[in-house]
């Protein structure tokens, strides 16, 4: 089994859409996946068309007990001729569990690695929130790899930074998660998404993962509740899903990212960007 948590302190950098396009690509090669939603916002579980749906993470970090996790599964509502993630619904009132797992000084970082314990799947992606806070800890906590997703902006680096020291002092506690790389979402053409592009490149280097360019068909799947997939021969939808499974096969093939920050700037991870509109 993998754990992979997709994780970003900043919102709005694609991280929601990085999980789904990584799930559809890995159901679709036969994986049997289950989402976390661990995200306050539970856009994961509206993109899989589930809403407002309980038990969700909310019970389950409420009360957990080993492999309680189960009792919040469901089906997501992808099309059944498609790939089938499972899920585990979010919740708006994990807003609020946040300071309650606060008061926990003995369990408040390990609740989600608890209630996951023996829950079997080939493949778990704990969706975490856009904070540095106890919820992203305990995505930390459950995974075996952390992926950080980030896009071509100013700052970005910065955030990419303060992420990746995250993950390096739990896993300096625990072993684990490692780092499984970083993902540079949302790639386009405009002169200042280039420049932006290059400093990541140059800052990060090997690190890096496939990329996914900004196109117009991701974002429709996503508010659609469906798969690149089932959107046919709309433009840029198959060579987005494309994209994906390159990117779940390199995390799914190799045990991590070679280089550091700030390491070697050789890479082949910057193809020809385009927009789709």
């Amino acid at each position: 089994m993998q754990s992979i948590a997709v994780v970003n302190q900043k919102g709005g950098v694609g991280k929601t859409t990085i999980t789904l396009g990584i799930a559809e690509a890995a159901a679709a090669a036969g994986v049997k996946v289950l989402v976390v939603d661990l995200d306050p916002q539970a856009n994961a579980s509206s993109g899989l068309g589930i809403w407002n749906k309980t038990p969700s993470i909310d019970d389950v970090m409420a009360e957990p007990r080993a492999g309680s996790a189960r009792e919040a599964i469901c089906r997501s509502r992808w099309p059944e001729d498609g790939p089938l993630p499972d899920l585990i619904p979010g919740s708006h009132l994990l807003a609020s569990r946040e300071p309650l797992l606060a008061a926990d000084p003995v369990g408040a970082q390990d609740r989600l690695k608890l209630a996951l314990a023996g829950v079997a799947y080939d493949l778990i992606l704990i969706d975490c929130p856009p904070s540095l806070g106890l919820l992203s800890i305990n995505g930390l906590f459950a995974a075996d790899r952390a992926v950080i997703v980030t896009e071509p902006a100013a700052w970005a680096a910065d955030g990419v930074d303060l992420m990746h020291n995250t993950v390096e002092r739990v896993s300096g506690r625990l072993g684990t998660p490692r780092l499984g790389g970083i993902i540079m979402n949302r790639v386009g053409r405009t002169r200042d998404n280039r420049y932006w592009s290059e400093q990541l490149q140059e800052r990060f280097g090997n690190l890096l993962l496939p990329q996914i360019q900004l196109r117009a068909a991701v974002a429709e799947a996503s508010g659609q509740s469906t798969t690149l997939r089932s959107l046919g021969k709309r433009p840029g939808a198959a060579e987005a899903a494309a994209q994906f499974d390159a990117l779940w096969n390199q995390l799914s093939t190799e045990p991590g990212p070679s280089g550091s920050i700030g390491g070697s700037t050789q890479s082949s991870q910057m193809p020809t960007t385009t927009i789709d509109s």
